[in-house]
């Protein structure tokens, strides 16, 4: 399966930044790479003008993307599909290019969220979905813009099948955009949801002014709650130790260009969620991840005082210093939890 020195043919079903900014490496590394919008206007003007002129306005693409609302030629086509789509659009997406894949193609999510219907993250969607064997995901602390400016960056394929994983370090592969490995697919899958919770909370931390030393706690107890999620449902909390735990944990929690920490910062701003939501008119994952984790957590009698007081706060009212001030009156408990012994 292994691709290397060869040019290839791509799909990136999902033209927002991320999706955007994969395609735009796939295309400086000589494949050759279609994107696909639902939006036939966004089609053109992408087209015409050189840039995503809605997700990514400003930064030039290589001039080989091609932009298209027709998905079935694209994904017949492609050897590779990266899968750049919200979670809860993914289902229906993945219905519409059932009759067009074959058991052949590589399949790709970066999405960073999990299905209510089942609690199922969006590689185990696409094996439900589709059969499909061949099946990775990508996580990492990838802000999009940055990857645009070719800024620095790291990122983590996971996958049960290692030569899929050596094919896309390859495809991805760039002085600027490095791509590790790791095959704890469930564990990689699950701090790129988990993380955009604990984002939002920083977001309104911030806004609050309550000050880098709750910061530094809100981001290491989030460590400690992510990982203990991942070890009762069967992950290695190890994992969380890496890009796809901390690496985004980090950048998510600290950065105004992270979707989940500006949706925060406008709640702690005084905005309603509705506002909040109105006025970013983009996708934030992490809403419907903290009621899906807080059912998941009351079922498995999991303590998750974070995503508890994140429902209270996005669902029941409540404020962030209220649960602050809980989490600083809860049990004692101790600093790390596992060993890697």
């Amino acid at each position: 399966m292994s691709y290397k020195g060869d040019v290839r043919s791509v799909a990136v079903l999902g033209g927002g930044s991320f999706g955007t900014a994969i395609a735009n490496i796939v295309a400086d590394n000589g494949h050759k790479v279609g994107v696909w919008l639902r939006d036939s206007n966004l089609v053109e003007q992408c087209q015409l003008s050189g840039e995503n002129v809605k997700y990514l306005p400003g930064y030039p693409l290589n001039p080989q993307i091609q932009f298209t609302n027709e998905l079935k030629d694209l994904c017949v086509q492609a050897e590779i599909i990266f899968l750049a789509i919200p979670s809860k659009s993914f289902r229906p997406v993945l219905q519409q290019i059932k009759p067009f894949i074959s058991p052949e193609q590589i399949l790709i999510s970066t999405a960073k969220g999990i299905e209510a219907d089942g609690f199922l993250l969006m590689s185990q969607v696409i094996e439900q979905e589709l059969g499909a064997t061949n099946v990775g995901v990508l996580s990492g602390p990838n802000l999009a813009i940055e990857i645009a400016q070719r800024k620095l960056t790291a990122t983590v394929v996971a996958s049960k099948n290692k030569e899929l994983m050596k094919t896309i370090q390859t495809l991805l592969s760039q002085p600027y955009f490095r791509v590790y490995a790791n095959e704890d697919v469930f564990g990689v899958e699950l701090g790129g949801a988990l993380k955009n919770i604990y984002a939002i909370a920083a977001g309104m931390a911030d806004a609050l002014g309550m000050g880098e030393n709750t910061k530094g706690m809100l981001i290491t107890r989030s460590l400690a709650e992510m990982s203990r999620m991942a070890a009762t449902l069967g992950g290695n909390p190890s994992t969380f130790l890496g890009l796809s735990g901390v690496g985004d944990l980090v950048v998510t929690c600290s950065s105004s260009l992270s979707r989940n920490y500006q949706l925060g910062y406008l709640l702690g701003e005084g905005l309603s969620l509705q506002e909040a939501n109105t006025k970013l008119n983009q996708t934030v994952e992490g809403v419907n991840t903290v009621r899906l984790i807080q059912n998941k957590a009351k079922e498995l009698n999991l303590y998750m005082p974070l995503v508890s007081g994140m429902y209270a706060i996005l669902f029941e009212g409540r404020d962030l210093k209220t649960v602050i001030s809980g989490l600083m009156m809860g049990e004692h408990a101790d600093d790390v939890e596992f060993s890697l012994r």
